[in-house]
């Protein structure tokens, strides 16, 4: 059960890992804006869909019950938030619009 569980995680860690990697990829940075605004618009670009890693760990703990499921939300939720967190830092988005992004990011 618990290699399950620690299959499920790495393997929605992957999923959002390279969809993190896509979306900051297929996304061109404007050429000529304004100091502020590369860190705002990196922020709605970058993460068009509120709530969809939220949507994709409550799917990888669908099969699961009770404790387990619990417990797999949290990592699935944890790993997300990492995720987000390490996209804003290779961003360069800091301050509070980072606190913003991570929170929208992960859901």
């Amino acid at each position: 059960m618990k290699r399950l569980v620690v299959a499920l995680v790495s393997a929605g860690s992957l999923l959002v890992s390279v969809a993190a990697f896509a979306q900051s990829t297929s996304t061109p940075a404007p050429a000529a804006a304004p100091a502020a605004a590369p860190a705002q618009e990196s922020t709605s670009a970058a993460v068009p869909v509120p709530g969809a890693k939220r949507a994709a760990c409550q799917s990888a703990a669908k099969a699961l019950k009770g404790q387990d499921r619990h417990d797999q939300m949290q990592l699935c939720m944890a790993q997300a938030h990492l995720d987000c967190l390490k996209q804003a830092i290779d961003q360069k988005i800091t301050g509070p619009q980072r606190k913003d992004f991570v929170k929208s990011c992960a859901g």
